[in-house]
């Protein structure tokens, strides 16, 4: 939740390739405060079954610089797993984007919605609501 000192960030996942969520990503908060800061990883989450992470932990007071870094390997090698059960291999194992990482400005006091749209070869990023 944003104050009037702190923003928030929160985010979800859409599978484009299949029109659904894409659950058990892990997804790694971290943020500094100006672009010469170090980065400081603030924890983690994972999408439940509805794409979303519900618990990324707070901002602190000072945030200017936001990262989201999506680990979209096993999300991927998980899913090729599901579909060779019932169908002949179809493409190399591993991902082409093993992880995706998001980094945004932030402003005291304003809701971050961050979406990813992802498929095998591609994703997408906007700012949501």
């Amino acid at each position: 939740m944003s104050t009037d000192t702190t923003a928030s960030v929160s985010t979800h996942i859409l599978d484009t390739s299949i029109g659904r969520p894409a659950a058990a990503v892990a997804v790694m908060l971290a943020a500094r405060s100006g672009s010469d800061a170090p980065w400081v990883t603030l924890g983690g989450s994972a999408t439940d079954a509805d794409g979303r992470c519900k618990d990324l932990p707070a901002l602190p007071e000072g945030t200017t610089h936001v990262r989201l870094d999506f680990e979209t390997e096993a999300y991927f090698f998980n899913k090729q797993a599901e579909a060779q059960q019932d169908a002949p291999r179809v493409r190399d194992s591993g991902a082409f984007f093993p992880e995706v990482a998001i980094t945004f400005a932030v402003v005291p006091g304003e809701h971050y919605h961050v979406p990813l749209l992802l498929n095998p070869f591609g994703y997408s990023v906007y700012r949501g609501s």
